[in-house]
């Protein structure tokens, strides 16, 4: 069975290689790349690399390498064929089951009456476009490649910076399909001499490749002559480097004008989609008057066409350019080639080729976007595997909040614990283009480093559609957060913390709060509120980003007190202010708690190591209590897999502020100042009703939830 090398080249550019190793060794990711100990040869040290960039692999102690269907041809013992079916049934791309399925077409022997076509190029004076001619030094599609060679001599052990230069397999590909420039097209050269009169040209098949390359550059050479075209790019703010990069074009006006442009081609461009028949027998152009963007494969072959019209009028918007036997909608992700030539780290999934193009403009690489289909689950675990953090941007209209959330569904399977999705929603209905231009680059890296997390994704999106103030409401938010979960991976612990996490935020803090209690006093029952508070704070630094004090006196609706017009009067500016930690008097707490504060976007995010940062920076008397008291405190709390303390801080805070008060009752009663004690008096009591409606509150989501 023969094969075409398209497929093989897009079998195991696509294959989820780290995953595929990762069944028989244990990898771990060393910058860009993945390193573990080598599954041929074993060893202790390790020295096996799988760059998932490029999807291969490398010994540097044996020097085995190769691709996906090496490793499970020569590693899982698969025959050449089974490797194959394997990749196909893991990427979702079909074999095909007929020889004559190929990047080959059959050229005509004599250029095709075409009548004259009113095409654009005939605008400019002393100017005529001939047909591209093909270069004979241009690689067949019918190049054997041998996947037995497993020899990597030239490679120095460990020498990290000759591993980019590994001559593999899916490395000869680039450079088999690189630009020949020694033939420049006939439209560049000036040479207004058909050039189909040569036969030898008819006496060899086309090539798929070699004429979509020809086309892009016939849309990118229109694009300089029809300024109307250009400015439509330029009004977009994309500057003519970008033309040059992204390779873009313009398709002119006319019905046949790449039938006219390419006469011994046409069974070509038919197998291309970009030439169609219409009802009444007569064959057109697929792409008329529109600015054309080309679609790159991984290796940077053009492999299709998208196009937009100019004026926002017309429908559709867009057109792709339909299947072919190069180019596969489902498989490919448009700027993934141009961000890998970047060595983007970050990726971030966009809905136009504009926000791709604005984004890389401004020095913000990684950007990718799918071809008009949905990403798929496939996609998703390969650019997971680039970087474990995928952010995805979204419209934030109906149908791009619809695609967000199938996009959701499609990436749970995938989503191990080690990987984390992230979802980015402009504001004011900006898309990345659009926010760039109005709020600049630096503006957008901060959108992208701050984007929502998952499990905030998911309660925000729910809580939309959802009556939160009714029991019933929150039932059916609950019941649909467990149904999302048992997608997520076997064994996965994000599945317990996420129905955790959104079962608090519903209001069922008990159960957590009362673990964390009780691993407080397993730890130590005789700390005092402040001991526990202090090490609460070092434990979960981020439960002083809102001021817990400021949210309980606002919540308890203190904040706005309601007072009689005659004692208004005769209160002291001081009495109505807010509560603050140094009204505490309470040294150590206030030691922790502006320290916390003044280094809150300082700390790393590793839990420990913050808790170390913090305490390097109190006074000395402070840290010697806490140090005494941290590595016993942190050890109850993870052992019992507690990982957030919100509703213990709530607890806690809310007892100090009751004593505060009741501490500052008693004072005012030995010393009375009846205005001052009225207040405080109103002020404790507001606390405590929204103590008890707290407690109600909780005692009946609890039950609801539950059942």
């Amino acid at each position: 069975m023969s094969i075409p090398n398209h497929i093989l080249e897009q079998l195991n550019s696509q294959a989820d290689l780290v995953s595929i190793i990762g069944r028989h060794t244990t990898l771990k990711r060393a910058g860009s790349e993945y390193k573990g100990c080598c599954p041929f040869h074993g060893e202790k040290s390790p020295s096996f690399y799988v760059n998932p960039q490029k999807n291969i692999y490398h010994c540097f102690g044996c020097s085995v390498g190769g691709n996906a269907i090496s490793f499970l041809r020569d590693y899982e013992n698969l025959t050449f064929i089974e490797a194959v079916n394997e990749l196909s049934k893991q990427t979702g791309i079909e074999v095909p089951k007929e020889e004559q399925q190929n990047v080959s077409y059959q050229r005509s022997k004599k250029p095709p009456t075409v009548q004259p076509v009113a095409v654009a190029v005939a605008q400019v004076p002393n100017k005529s476009v001939s047909p591209v001619q093909s270069s004979t030094d241009t690689p067949s599609a019918h190049v054997t490649l041998d996947y037995s060679d497993s020899s990597y001599e030239n490679y120095p052990p460990l020498d990290l910076d000759a591993y980019d230069s590994l001559p593999y397999a899916a490395e000869s590909y680039d450079a088999e399909y690189q630009d020949d420039d020694s033939y420049p097209p006939a439209w560049l050269s000036g040479d207004d001499t058909a050039l189909y009169n040569d036969n030898s040209l008819s006496d060899k098949d086309g090539n798929l490749y070699e004429l979509l390359e020809q086309i892009q550059q016939f849309y990118q050479h229109n694009l300089t002559i029809h300024p109307h075209a250009k400015h439509y790019f330029l009004s977009r703010g994309i500057t003519e480097d970008i033309f040059e990069t992204f390779g873009l074009g313009y398709a002119p006006f006319g019905w046949q004008h790449l039938e006219h442009q390419f006469p011994q081609d046409i069974e070509g461009l038919k197998a291309l989609g970009l030439v169609r028949k219409s009802e009444s027998g007569r064959d057109y152009d697929l792409l008329r008057d529109r600015v054309i963007f080309p679609i790159r494969d991984n290796q940077g072959r053009t492999i299709g066409f998208g196009g937009r019209a100019l004026d926002d009028e017309v429908k559709p918007k867009y057109i792709n350019s339909s299947d072919s036997p190069v180019f596969h909608k489902q498989h490919v992700l448009y700027g993934y080639y141009e961000s890998r030539q970047k060595r983007a780290n970050d990726w971030l999934v966009v809905e136009g080729y504009m926000d791709v193009i604005a984004l890389y403009q401004a020095g913000i690489y990684g950007a990718i976007a799918s071809m008009g289909t949905a990403i798929n689950e496939s996609q998703i675990s390969r650019l997971l595997t680039l970087n474990p953090t995928l952010t995805l941007s979204f419209d934030g209209d109906s149908a791009g909040q619809k695609a967000a959330w199938r996009t959701l569904e499609v990436a749970l399977p995938v989503l191990s614990d080690d990987k984390e999705l992230r979802f980015l929603t402009l504001p004011n209905n900006h898309d990345p283009d659009t926010f760039i231009k109005s709020q600049g680059a630096d503006a957008m890296r901060e959108q992208i480093t701050n984007a929502m997390p998952l499990s905030q994704y998911i309660f925000a999106y729910l809580s939309e559609r959802y009556d939160l103030t009714l029991v019933e409401g929150k039932a059916k938010l609950m019941s649909q957060v467990r149904a999302l979960t048992t997608a997520l991976p076997k064994g996965s612990s994000f599945r317990y913390l996420l129905n955790n996490d959104i079962y608090q935020k519903l209001g069922g803090k008990r159960n957590q709060n009362k673990e964390a209690r009780d691993a407080l006093l397993d730890f130590d029952g005789e700390m005092t509120i402040s001991q526990q508070l202090q090490l609460c704070f070092v434990f979960q630094p981020r439960a002083l980003i809102d001021d817990p004090i400021e949210v309980i006196w606002q919540q308890a609706g203190i904040n706005d007190l309601q007072l009689p017009a005659h004692i208004k009067q005769k209160a002291s500016a001081d009495i109505l202010r807010p509560l603050a930690w140094e009204d505490m008097q309470d040294a150590a707490l206030l030691d922790v708690v502006s320290n916390i504060k003044r280094c809150l976007n300082y700390l790393p995010k590793d839990a420990n190591a913050a808790a170390h940062f913090i305490l390097s920076n109190v006074k000395p008397s402070t840290q010697e209590t806490l140090s005494r008291d941290w590595g016993g405190f942190y050890k109850a709390l993870t052992t019992r897999n507690i990982l957030s303390l919100d509703g213990l801080v709530e607890e806690l805070v809310s007892q100090l502020i009751e004593r505060h008060m009741k501490k500052k009752i008693q004072d005012l009663v030995k010393n009375p100042d009846n205005i001052k004690l009225a207040i405080v008096r109103k002020q404790s009591q507001l606390l405590n009703d929204w103590l008890r409606a707290q407690q109600a509150e909780q005692s009946a989501q609890m039950a609801t939830v539950k059942s």
